[in-house]
């Protein structure tokens, strides 16, 4: 956090089992309210380290300020190891598939007793029902509640371009966890609480759900919708460029026609209203997109801004390394890029999407961690012996500590 204060969840210790991005995503939000995250990982490192093409920096987006350790947790050793780690924990994430918890030695039952404070989070595919032993993805449940087909154009039903339903269940997983621990505060016991991606994507779809109950029709494509607004679409500009305006309402729609000469469209009493000009989309979009056409991409945008339209160049997500608001606003934190920890490339990836009192920004306070880089370090912590640690560290239980700054 950028103020003198300390963070909100300081003194919070988590163990993060998670992998690839729903729990790891979940650990993340914890560690940046400056949580202190254990990631506990495969003794070779978490999968999502060495994934290739599009999910290659997902190890280096979902890890940063957490500590590392490496155990094997199919050995009697490591599930020991885990369990003691679990007695003093307030918080324990994993979104295995279900059973691999309780294989592994680190149940909700088998923790509880040790520790009856721990609250323990569950990310799933699915919540209790008909379902709940079911393994799901992303893109599965998406395209099972309609959100990939409400995306793509008709019948090419199409994922979201990013891991929203991942992002988003790991988010209302840290919300049963912040309810769990001021609960905890009350009665002094923890809980198993869960959420899952298959109800956190019904819940994107709900006002579709709403939208076709009350016309009594299903719900179009998005590509394919009859849109609210008259204008609210993609122009092209002189300069090749792509820029998306809403005119969103009738005073938008003054100003907009007065700032860029549109005298005849803004006297046009067909469209004096925006349900007017919906009905008149038909010529009038073809219209602004030929007289647009005319002007290069910061005309339009700096236009649109002084007649305060909504607006938007449409980029490419690379092109917020270099968005004045992201960097002005302190919205991007420099991260190594290597999945393997240690020296590797720096790029600005996103900070929390959160501002608190007098402008103070969650930041960076440790770098996404080597394998086991913590190991040694977090079992003496939770009372772990020296002869312990060498045994673990001998028998192969626990990876050797790979030493590196572990700092921004």
């Amino acid at each position: 956090m950028t103020s003198a204060a300390p963070a909100p969840l300081s003194g919070i210790k988590v163990l993060d089992l998670g992998h690839t991005i729903m729990g790891p995503c979940a650990g993340l939000l914890l560690a940046d309210l400056g949580a202190d995250v254990v990631k506990v990982e495969p003794r070779d490192g978490c999968p999502t380290r060495r994934l290739p093409g599009f999910a290659a920096g997902f190890f280096a987006t979902y890890n940063r300020n957490k500590r590392s350790i490496a155990l094997d947790l199919k050995q009697s050793e490591g599930q020991a190891a885990i369990q003691r780690l679990a007695a003093t924990a307030d918080v324990l994430i994993e979104n295995f598939a279900p059973g691999t918890s309780e294989r592994l030695g680190c149940g909700w039952d088998q923790l509880a007793t040790l520790n009856p404070r721990l609250i323990y989070l569950s990310l799933k595919g699915y919540l209790a029902g008909p379902y709940q032993n079911r393994g799901a993805l992303d893109e599965v449940v998406q395209m099972q509640t309609g959100l990939a087909y409400m995306t793509g154009p008709p019948g090419r039903p199409l994922r979201m371009g990013a891991p929203i339903i991942d992002i988003l269940g790991a988010t209302f997983g840290i919300i049963a966890v912040l309810a769990a621990l001021r609960e905890r505060e009350r009665t002094g016991r923890g809980q198993h609480v869960r959420s899952a991606l298959f109800e956190s994507a019904a819940f994107l779809v709900g006002t579709h759900i709403a939208g076709s109950a009350v016309t009594g029709q299903p719900m179009p494509p998005m590509p394919a919708r009859k849109g609210a607004w008259g204008v609210y679409d993609v122009f092209s500009s002189a300069d090749g460029e792509r820029v998306f305006v809403a005119v969103t309402s009738d005073g938008h729609w003054q100003r907009f026609c007065e700032k860029f000469g549109f005298a005849e469209l803004g006297a046009d009493r067909r469209l004096a209203s925006n349900a007017a000009r919906s009905s008149e989309r038909g010529w009038l979009i073809p219209e602004l997109e030929r007289q647009l056409a005319k002007l290069p991409l910061m005309s339009i945008m700096t236009g649109c801004e002084a007649a305060q339209v909504p607006c938007a160049r449409v980029n490419r997500p690379d092109d917020l390394a270099s968005d004045r608001q992201l960097i002005e606003g302190g919205g991007l934190l420099a991260t190594v890029l290597s999945a393997m920890g240690g020296d590797g490339p720096l790029v600005g990836l996103p900070a929390l999407p959160l501002e608190f009192s007098e402008g103070a920004r969650f930041g960076l306070v440790r770098q996404p961690p080597r394998i086991g880089e913590h190991g040694s370090e977090v079992l003496r912590e939770a009372g772990f012996s020296a002869t312990e640690i060498g045994d673990l560290l001998a028998t192969g239980v626990l990876a050797h500590h790979q030493a590196t700054g572990g700092s921004p």
